[in-house]
C-alpha cells in the first residue's frame, strides 16, 4: 500500500483544473482502472484505487456530483431509521465513517445537535429513544445524547406547538455540503495521481482479451475517442442498470427538499419531526445560512437524463409537516426560496415495499469485466469503494478487512488550501472580496465547464439566493471571461442555459 504523505502537507499543483483533452486520454493507456460515474461512489473508488498506485481514469457524463450526490439531505450520519430497521452493520460503519470525517475534514463535515421532540402518546417515547440512542452512540464510540425538558425545548423553539409536548431527545450527527464533499474526494484522488474528466459519456464497453475498450464521447462537442482499461467500474448510481449487463436491480426514488429563509424559519439544530399523515421523519435544519426542509420518498418515474424536479404534492407534504409542528409560522409557498429534487439509487428488495421501508445497503455485482456498484449512503462511500476493489480482485480479503476495520488509517492525507469558508456547510454564502476569492479558486481548481456547475454545485447560490444568484453575476462574469476565456456569446449562452435549468427544476412552477 502507498505510504501516506505527512499530515498537513500541501502539493503545489492544480487540483481538478487540468482537464485533459479527449485525444490525450488514449496516450496514457492502458489504464489500470477506469471508473464510470463522478458521484460519491465513483469518487471513492478513484481515491482508494489511486492511493494504491494504480493508473486511474474517472469519467462523468455530466458534472461531478450532478445526480444524487448533490441533492441528498446533506447529512453524514449513521441513520437512526436504519438502526430501527435492524441494519446494525450499516449503521455502525456509517457512524465510524462519520467520526473519521469529522476528524479529518473539520471545515466540511461539522457536528450538529439533532432534536427529536417527544409528544404524549407518540412512539417512540422517551425511554425507547434513550435505549436506541444509547446503542447509536455506542456504535460511534461516543456518548452524546441527553434529555431536554419541555421548558428547555420551548425556550429554544417557541414556535413549536406546545400541545402534548413532553420534551425532546438531543443527540448529534453531522452536516456537510454533499457536492463539495465529492469535489474534495476527487481532489484527494487527483493528488494521488488519478485523472478525472467531466462531461464525458461512455457509450460502449467492448471486452477484448485482457482489456476492455471503451468508446468515449465529449457531451459538449460530440468528439469521440477510445481508451483501454484492465478493470472497469460502473459507479453510475441511477444509471447502473444500463451498463451492468445484468437484470435491473436499481429502484429510483425521488426525495425533495425545500429551502426557506432562515429569518422566516430560524433553527440552530436539526429538528426531526414526524409527518402527521404517515409518521415519516422529516428534517428541518440550518444549511449555508438558510433553512432546509426534507425529504420526501417516492418512486421516480421520469427520464433519468432529465434534471429532476419536485411535484406540487411534495411541496404540500413538506409544508404540512412544518406547519403541523410550528403552526404559528404559517409557512406557505411564498416563503420558498428554491426546491431541490434528487433521485436516490435504492437496491430493490423485490418485495413491493413502500419506498421509505427499502434498505439503504449498497450492492456490488459483476458481469464479465464490469464491476457495478450502486445503492448505499453518502457516509459510507469508502466502504463501498473497498467492496468494489475486492470484487475486482484488486485487494485481497485480508487487505479488505484491514481497511474496513482500521480506524487509525487516514482517508484524507493531503491538505487542500481552499479559501476560508468555502466548504462550510452552515456558513452563509460569501459576499464581496471573499466571494471573488471563492469563485477564483473554483474556476482555477474545480473543473467548471458551465455556469450551472458553478452556481448550483460549487457555490450553491441557485438554491440559497432568492434570485438564484443573479445578483452575483457582475462578480462572476469578469472572472469567467479571464480564467475560462468565455466570450460575449459564450457568457450569454451560459446564462440562458442556467436560467432554463433554474426555471424548470429549482423554482415553483
Amino acid at each position: 500500500m502507498v505510504e501516506p504523505r505527512p499530515i498537513g502537507s500541501t502539493l503545489k499543483q492544480p487540483l481538478l483544473g487540468q482537464r485533459l483533452s479527449l485525444p490525450e486520454l488514449p496516450s496514457h493507456e492502458p489504464w489500470d482502472v477506469v471508473i464510470i460515474g463522478g458521484g460519491i461512489t465513483g469518487a471513492g473508488i478513484a481515491l482508494e484505487a489511486s492511493r494504491r498506485q494504480w493508473r486511474v481514469l474517472l469519467l462523468e457524463q455530466k458534472d461531478f456530483s450532478w445526480g444524487t450526490s448533490s441533492r441528498s439531505s446533506k447529512m453524514v450520519h449513521g441513520g437512526l431509521r436504519y438502526l430501527a430497521q435492524g441494519a446494525v452493520t450499516l449503521t455502525r460503519q456509517a457512524l465510524q465513517e462519520r467520526e473519521r470525517m469529522l476528524a479529518e475534514l473539520p471545515d466540511l463535515v461539522v457536528r450538529m445537535p439533532y432534536l427529536f421532540p417527544i409528544r404524549r402518546g407518540s412512539f417512540p417515547g422517551r425511554w425507547a429513544m434513550t435505549a436506541v440512542l444509547r446503542l447509536y452512540d455506542s456504535l460511534a464510540g461516543i456518548r452524546d445524547h441527553q434529555w431536554m425538558s419541555r421548558d428547555a425545548v420551548l425556550k429554544a423553539y417557541p414556535a413549536l406547538k406546545p400541545d402534548g409536548l413532553r420534551g425532546a431527545m438531543r443527540y448529534t450527527d453531522a452536516l456537510t455540503d454533499d457536492s463539495r464533499l465529492v469535489i474534495r474526494i476527487l481532489q484527494e484522488a487527483a493528488l494521488e495521481g488519478a485523472t478525472v474528466r467531466n462531461y464525458t459519456e461512455v457509450i460502449d464497453i467492448d471486452p477484448q482479451g485482457h482489456h476492455s475498450t471503451l468508446t468515449l464521447q465529449d457531451t459538449d462537442t460530440g468528439e469521440r475517442t477510445q481508451v483501454r482499461a484492465r478493470h472497469v467500474f460502473n459507479a453510475t448510481g441511477l444509471w447502473a442498470d444500463r451498463l451492468s449487463g445484468t437484470p435491473a436491480v436499481v429502484r429510483p426514488q425521488r426525495g425533495t427538499h425545500l429551502f426557506v429563509s432562515a429569518q422566516r424559519l430560524p433553527v440552530q439544530d436539526c429538528l426531526t419531526i414526524r409527518h402527521p399523515d404517515d409518521g415519516r421523519p422529516v428534517f428541518v435544519f440550518p444549511w449555508k445560512g438558510q433553512t432546509c426542509i426534507g425529504t420526501t420518498d417516492l418512486d421516480h418515474q421520469g427520464d433519468l437524463h432529465d434534471e429532476p424536479h419536485c411535484h406540487s404534492a411534495e411541496i404540500d407534504y413538506l409544508l404540512q409537516v412544518a406547519n403541523s409542528e410550528m403552526p404559528h409560522l404559517h409557512l406557505s409557498r411564498g416563503d420558498i426560496l428554491a426546491t431541490m429534487a434528487g433521485v436516490r439509487p435504492i437496491i430493490a428488495s423485490g418485495r413491493g415495499r413502500h419506498p421509505s421501508k427499502e434498505r439503504r445497503d449498497h450492492l456490488v455485482w459483476k458481469q464479465g469485466r464490469v464491476i457495478s456498484v450502486s445503492g448505499g449512503k453518502l457516509t459510507t462511500f469508502r466502504h463501498m469503494a473497498l467492496d468494489a476493489l475486492k470484487a475486482a480482485g484488486l485487494i485481497d480479503a485480508a487487505a479488505h478487512r484491514r481497511a474496513h476495520d482500521d480506524r487509525q488509517q487516514r482517508c484524507f492525507t493531503h491538505a487542500v488550501a481552499a479559501p476560508q469558508g468555502l466548504n462550510n456547510p452552515v456558513g452563509a454564502l460569501a459576499e464581496g472580496d471573499q466571494l471573488r476569492a471563492h469563485v477564483r479558486w473554483i474556476l482555477q481548481h474545480e473543473m467548471v465547464l458551465h455556469l450551472d456547475d458553478l452556481l448550483l454545485r460549487r457555490l450553491r447560490a441557485g438554491v440559497l439566493c432568492a434570485d438564484a444568484g443573479a445578483s452575483l453575476l457582475p462578480i462572476i462574469e469578469p472572472l469567467c471571461r479571464t480564467l475560462l476565456g468565455w466570450t460575449d456569446a459564450r457568457w450569454q449562452s451560459e446564462c440562458q442555459r442556467y436560467v432554463h435549468t433554474i426555471h424548470n427544476s429549482y423554482r415553483l412552477g
